[in-house]
Order: C-alpha cells, then structure tokens, then sequence
C-alpha cells in the first residue's frame, strides 16, 4: 500500500531537518573569506615554519592544513569574520588543545594567534592603502 504524498512529504521534511549542518551552511561572508585567503597567501609565501603538537612543517603544509580546518568551520557555520576563523581554527590544535607556533627567520617562536593577527592587520592597512 501507498503511503498518501503528505505522509511522505513529512517524511522528507524530517529528513532534511535531522540532515547534517554542511547541507545549509553558509560560507565566509566574501570580505572576511578575502582577508583568510589573504592571511593564508601571506604564511604560505613566508619563509617561516608552523609548529602543529611539537612538529614542524613548512608554510605550505600549514596553509593546507588550516584550509581543512576553515572548510570544516564553514560547513559547520562557525565563523563569519577572519578573527573567528583565528580564533577558532588556527591558533590551537583542536586534537591536543596545544598553541599553533610560527617561527620566521631564526626568530623566536610566536603563536600563531599572535602572528596571524599581526598579518591580518598588514592585509587590512594594505586594503584600505589602495
């Protein structure tokens, strides 16, 4: 036997209700995603190394990281500025809770919080420049 289209209609609306937040999630705002993607060509084209739980990589390895942890932010519509998308995924380990490092040049280590912050203000002074 059939079940009557309301039924299955329902059925579908539930469905869809109960479906993963990545199905309506929005994106970045475009401003805000300009200035992570901005943030991460800034540490890729650095010549410094990012510190993820004890282990050094080089900035392309940790641009491609934290690309993954904005995907995986943004589809789990967490942030909509580049001091959340900081905050929330690049300046800690969600694994061991342990800071991000970056160290440039034989300078001492910073936190990447500290150190992507300081860039995003560069981007911004070079936007507002133009």
């Amino acid at each position: 036997m059939r079940a009557p289209l309301s039924s299955l209609l329902l059925a579908v609306s539930f469905a869809l209700a109960a479906a993963p937040s990545t199905v309506l999630a929005d994106p970045l705002p475009p401003a805000a995603k300009a200035e992570v993607v901005a943030l991460l060509d800034r540490l890729k084209t650095s010549s410094c190394e990012f510190n993820r739980n004890g282990d050094w990589h080089a900035a392309a390895e940790a641009r491609s990281h934290l690309e993954r942890k904005l995907r995986y932010l943004e589809d789990k519509n967490l942030v909509k500025t580049a001091e959340q998308f900081i905050e929330l995924g690049a300046s800690r380990s969600s694994m061991s809770g342990k800071p991000y490092l970056v160290r440039c040049a034989g300078a001492a280590p910073v936190e990447s919080k500290t150190w992507l912050t300081r860039e995003l203000a560069a981007v911004r002074a070079a936007a507002t420049a133009r």
